[in-house]
């Protein structure tokens, strides 16, 4: 459990003319966290302007990007070769860039004309189909004065409502298993008439293409026209995956390299400028401040000036008393390469504030605990832990390395929970004997084992017989309230130390100090009510001692908490109590997962036993492997969502507040390109 590091505050002066040069230092040291300038923040700044040539960057990488839309070319593959910085500038100053767009977007301004056509083709294609069906030729539907035609598909035949109209002549194809299709000709006087009447009939008019002669002839025409194009679109599709495997590299490095120029063009627009200087602000950690000065001052050579304006502390009145701009200090998270795995879980809730305990630790031991204890099976525990491990190694995103890490290390808890805990694999115990139709069904039964070594069963409980889900659940829970006691606890002292920081002594103790007495007082009330009402004991000895220190301790914490708190400390109360109650889905999670593995291992071995024939066993052992793989899939979300739910709701809300703004230095990020030595 740490703090995020200590940050300093320092500025850097310098002659506008030197900006660019001052820009490239910063991005070379890695270590500052830039400030952005607030317009009107001090007399005779303001923001800058973009550096030069970051527009024509900017217009470049546009460009760049439209490309690669065309190409389909995704820039984040780890299979695309490094280009040479010193190479993609060079052809990017040569006009590669135009070159590539120009032979790009002639074949994608193809491509997507010839995709246009056909999809009109197909349209005329499907109008000529249904006129086909009509005995009547193009030239037929159209070059009258006095006439008006209705083309079209209907819902039902309307040939016996349009006989009421005077001259109406219908020609009709009405097939059983197609739309009805429909000519109508009418006096043009007439045509409002007529339109009423076919819009009751669901009338929706085809399109008459112009020419002369049978449709049928034209829609082979027109199919032939369609086939020609998609012809033609199979080898513009292949010039385009030609032109993607040639330039897929250049258009990767091209796209980096243009936003990092772009984003180091953009930096005036974040800073105080004058007529004739500079001022940057940022945020370096404490511990770099002398050494990223040094770096800064070398590599500038007198062009700007560094100074050192303060160290911020971790008490709230230092930020509250700053300028708007300097009152967040960024949080750099100082885990190790373990904890720091769990940081992803962290963040979805937010970002540690500046002065606040990062609870990535806290997250790093109990959520894989948690997850381990409720399923707690160490056949699980194999398949948990080599997707985590392949999950942790090949995951590209963020989101599923983080479940990787929960799955690696929640299998290895559910290892040591299943085979040192509960003793059982695949919801059958090593040793524990159950009857089941006067079948013994464990492990020991199951492969014919007449005794285990001592050894084994002295590592597991009760003589090597384990904990039973089923048959120990007064005991389980037990143990999942205590552990939600103990998590509490663990909680309320973070807060306590953060209000400590932040706010001093007297604070921290009337905030959080007296919750934590509320915990301890209500724990051994409850404790003692639990012992009178379920197991009938007299309010005596020691049971009486623990119910008078805990009222004591309940009353003490709510004095100490009454000044902050007022009422609210009494209200909260039961909500303490639900919290911890609430961590007996631990062992109810447990259970649930048990009896459905007792089910699907009774149903499998009683077909199995039963006949002895082949069909027997095959279902038998579907049941087995498709029950289990359903157990398995449903621990993963029940166990790690429940997990999860422990964490942010009921623990982290007694301390963490989060808001806080990420350590983001400027820096380059390469992958696309690479410095190569004869560069540096």
């Amino acid at each position: 459990m740490s703090l995020p590091e200590l940050m300093s505050r320092v500025v850097i002066v310098g002659s506008r003319a030197q900006l660019e040069k001052a820009v490239e230092a910063l991005y070379e040291t890695e270590t500052l966290h830039l400030i952005d300038y607030t317009n009107g923040s001090d007399d005779g700044f303001s923001i800058g302007r973009p550096l030069k040539g970051s527009e024509e960057a900017s217009e470049r990488l546009l460009r760049i990007r439209a490309a690669e839309k065309e190409l389909g070319i995704k820039t984040n593959r780890s299979e695309i070769d490094p280009v040479p910085v010193k190479d993609i500038r060079a052809q990017i100053s040569a006009g590669k860039v135009d070159e590539v767009e120009k032979e790009v977007f002639a074949a994608a301004d193809e491509r997507n004309s010839l995709v246009q056509r056909v999809s009109d083709m197909e349209a005329v294609h499907k109008n000529l189909g249904y006129l086909s069906r009509l005995p009547l030729d193009l030239e037929l539907y159209s070059g009258y004065d006095s006439i008006k035609a209705f083309v079209g598909t209907f819902k039902a035949d309307p040939s016996e409502a349009l006989s009421k109209l005077e001259n109406a002549e219908v020609f009709t194809d009405s097939g059983k298993k197609e739309v009805p299709v429909a000519a109508v000709f009418i006096k043009a006087s007439d045509s409002d008439k007529a339109s009423s009447m076919l819009s009751d009939y669901g009338y929706v008019e085809i399109p008459v293409p112009e020419g002369s002669g049978s449709p049928k002839a034209m829609a082979e025409a027109v199919a032939a026209e369609i086939a020609g194009m998609r012809a033609r679109l199979e080898e513009i599709s292949k010039k385009m995956a030609e032109l993607s495997e040639r330039y897929e590299a250049f258009l990767a490095a091209s796209d980096e390299e243009l936003s990092i120029q772009v984003e180091k063009g953009g930096i005036p627009l974040r800073i105080a400028t004058s007529d004739y200087s500079f001022v940057i602000d940022g945020w370096i950690p404490a511990a770099q401040v002398e050494s990223a000065k040094a770096e800064l001052e070398e590599k500038l050579a007198g062009a700007a000036y560094v100074e050192f304006q303060e160290s911020r502390g971790r008490n709230q009145h230092e930020s509250d008393e700053a300028e708007p701009r300097f009152k967040t200090a960024p949080s750099k998270m100082k885990n190790g390469n373990m904890v720091s795995k769990f940081e992803f879980p962290t963040k979805l809730v937010s970002t540690p504030k500046y002065n606040e305990l990062d609870p990535s630790i806290l997250m790093a031991v109990f959520l894989p605990f948690f997850f381990g204890f409720m399923v707690g099976d160490a056949a699980y525990a194999l398949p948990f832990i080599i997707l985590g491990l392949y999950g942790i190694k090949n995951a590209k995103s963020k989101e599923f390395r983080a479940i990787g890490t929960v799955l690696f290390f929640g299998g290895i808890w559910t290892f040591i929970f299943g085979f040192f805990f509960f003793g059982e694999m695949l919801g059958m115990h090593f040793v524990e004997p159950r009857t089941i139709d006067e079948m013994t069904v464990n492990w020991q039964y199951l492969l014919n084992i007449d005794s285990y070594p001592e050894w084994f069963t002295s590592i597991i409980p009760d003589h090597g017989h384990g904990i039973g889900k089923l048959h120990d659940v007064t005991f389980l829970l037990k143990v999942s309230v205590y552990m939600g006691v103990v998590h509490l606890m663990i909680a309320y002292i973070i807060g306590f130390y953060n209000s400590l920081i932040q706010h001093g002594f007297r604070s921290a103790l009337h905030h959080k100090g007296g919750w934590i007495f509320v915990l301890v007082g209500l724990v051994m009330v409850c404790y003692t009510l639990t012992e009178l009402l379920f197991y009938s004991k007299p309010m005596e000895g020691t049971l009486l001692m623990i119910v008078a220190i805990g009222a004591v301790i309940l009353l003490a914490g709510v004095v100490l908490a009454w000044p902050a708190e007022k009422a609210q400390v009494i209200l909260e109360m039961p909500g303490i109590v639900g919290n911890i109650l609430s961590y007996t889905r631990l062992a109810a999670i447990g259970m649930s997962k048990a009896g459905m593995a007792l089910a699907f291992n009774y149903m499998s071995i009683i077909m199995i036993g039963s006949g002895g024939d082949i069909v027997s066993y095959i279902a038998g052992f579907l049941i087995f492997l498709i029950g289990h793989l359903m157990i398995w899939v449903l621990a993963i979300l029940s166990a790690g969502l429940h997990s999860l739910r422990l964490q942010f709701v009921e623990a982290m809300n007694k301390f963490f507040v989060g808001g806080g703004k990420d350590y983001e230095p400027l820096m380059v990020k390469r992958k696309n390109t690479k410095v190569v030595e004869t560069e540096v």
